[in-house]
């Protein structure tokens, strides 16, 4: 019984996945705090998004551990040189 609509329209249909930069919404508010951080950052610096680099890999980070986007390397995402752990700490100063 087609209730309504013409039988044929279920004929062909494959679902298919979303397109690779397309994810859930954050219903729940859960990263929310990191994406407003990184949004105010991008209005203070006239939506120059190198100045807040750090914030939006933090955002990108809490969905990925929220289930809100699936898990990628960073260099996939354009933010293998932002580790924060291998940042070089500056040169001790000498005494001369």
């Amino acid at each position: 019984m087609s209730f309504g609509r013409p039988p044929s329209i279920n004929v062909g249909f494959k679902p298919a996945p979303p397109d690779r930069g397309s994810f859930p919404l954050d219903h729940y508010g859960e990263c929310k705090v990191m994406m407003t951080l990184y949004m105010n950052c991008m209005r203070e610096n006239q939506s120059t998004s190198t100045l807040c680099r750090e914030l939006s890999k933090d955002y990108l980070e809490c969905r990925m551990q929220k289930g809100l986007m699936e898990r990628d390397e960073w260099k996939n995402l354009g933010m293998a040189n932002l580790d924060k752990k291998d940042k070089k700490k500056p040169p001790d100063e000498t005494p001369l």
